[in-house]
């Protein structure tokens, strides 16, 4: 059963970056908490934990369920992983065409996503470039685990995003050792609010140049997965930059089904949106259909 505390509707999410917006109503409209309502309503159907955030980024107007608890990201944290090596190429360390030595001891099991494991069963060199598309566009593993390797590990990568202030996105583990334990997947979460918090300092600039900037929402852009979740109810032609995230089923119990990004409006106007369906003992599709519709929910409350 999926517990819901009682939050304000409309709030100003904890993060700092993010209560420095003013929240907004648009009366034409109605109000936050029907929105919030009908998140509450949809959210229901997954048969767990449901964790969502959004905003109207131009204006601050927000809503959350659960916005402030703790969800296992999986491959959403390929997203942030990204941004902390295109900072490394921001500042020289990195090159975008440089090669790296990919070894067959990084890849993951082959009950793991990763068609660069697929493509190079014997290893490979391949560059920067590819490795972040690969991870970000394909979601795969075994990428994403070698930009992590590149990066420094961990450590490096979370004291980036401390500098930006984020805090409570939290990525301690390689995809290779999340699939070798089911456990080690809740090690690797992030908050709803925060993950929102992310995708406001990335559509605003912030953390990296413009260039890299371009590339990653790029790469989230032409991502290949999730095409049932934030898209999938949307209109057709709609600008989508998301990252999903998925786990196994493990005796009728889905830790982890997840999509976050951002969202572009009729207006011009973006929608930074995660949601994080967790313990689910839905179907996929019940739980990919309870994503695509809190999304189209967001679109039709802000379209306007």
């Amino acid at each position: 059963m999926i517990r819901h505390f009682l939050l304000p509707i409309v709030l100003l999410f904890s993060n700092p970056l993010l209560a420095q917006q003013k929240v907004t109503q648009s009366s034409n409209r109605g109000s936050v908490a029907s929105l919030h309502n009908q998140i509450e309503q949809i959210a229901g159907a997954a048969q767990g934990r449901v964790g969502v955030a959004a905003m109207l980024l131009e204006t601050g107007e927000s809503v959350a369920l659960l916005g402030d608890q703790r969800f296992p990201m999986q491959s959403v944290y390929k997203m942030p992983i990204g941004m902390a090596v295109l900072h490394l190429v921001d500042q020289g360390k990195v090159t975008l065409d440089q090669k790296v030595r990919v070894e067959t001891i990084e890849y993951v099991s082959k009950r793991q996503h990763s068609p660069m494991r697929d493509q190079f069963p014997k290893g490979t060199d391949i560059s920067v470039a590819e490795l972040l598309r690969y991870s970000v566009s394909e979601s795969d593993g075994s990428a994403s685990d070698v930009l992590m390797r590149l990066a420094g590990g961990p450590k490096p990568i979370m004291a980036y995003f401390k500098s930006l202030g984020i805090k409570d996105i939290i990525i301690a583990n390689t995809e290779k050792e999340i699939g070798g334990d089911n456990a080690v997947q809740y090690r690797n979460w992030a908050k709803p609010t925060e993950v929102v918090a992310l995708l406001r300092l990335f559509q605003q600039g912030r953390g990296l140049s413009n260039s890299s900037r371009a590339l990653l929402l790029r790469l989230m852009t032409e991502t290949e997965t999730g095409l049932h979740r934030l898209k999938g109810q949307l209109p057709a032609g709609t600008v989508v930059a998301h990252k999903t995230g998925t786990s196994w089923t493990v005796d009728g119990i889905t830790a982890a089904t997840n999509d976050v990004g951002l969202i572009t409006l009729p207006t011009g106007q973006h929608i930074a949106l995660a949601v994080f369906v967790s313990d689910s003992k839905a179907d996929e599709k019940t739980r990919e259909a309870v994503i695509a519709q809190i999304a189209l929910a967001t679109w039709n409350f802000w379209k306007k």
